[in-house]
């Protein structure tokens, strides 16, 4: 197996909504994403099998957790938020943001275009 070089600016950048934007680079099993997300989008309640790492390069946002939504948790600059496997979660940019998500597996939805919830449709 051949080791890959990526350019994040080399890479399409796949718009999901005018305000949330989106960099995909996956490996066998795990998959790393940029996603840009403009002060005020919304991503909708939503659970997955996949593990998930969110580390905010710049901005902040804003996290419900659970099924009752109870758990509020603001994510800054410089932090990370762990999310277990099927855990119910929603999030809002309080800024612009630029996060990265790391997801073990991959996102099985996000390659093949299944995610509607996050498309808005």
């Amino acid at each position: 197996m051949d080791a890959t070089h990526y350019r994040w600016d080399d890479l399409p950048k796949e718009a999901l909504k005018p305000d949330l934007h989106r960099r995909l680079i996956t490996g066998e099993r795990m998959m790393l994403a940029h996603v840009y997300l403009d002060r005020g989008a919304v991503v909708p309640k939503h659970a997955h099998e996949n593990e998930q790492l969110t580390y905010i390069v710049e901005g902040a946002l804003r996290f419900w957790l659970g099924d009752d939504e109870s758990e509020v948790i603001d994510v800054r600059a410089g932090e990370v938020l762990h999310i277990p496997s099927h855990l119910p979660h929603k999030a809002e940019a309080l800024e612009d943001t630029l996060d990265v998500d790391v997801f073990s597996p991959p996102r099985a939805d996000w390659l093949d275009g299944s995610d509607v919830y996050l498309r808005g449709r």
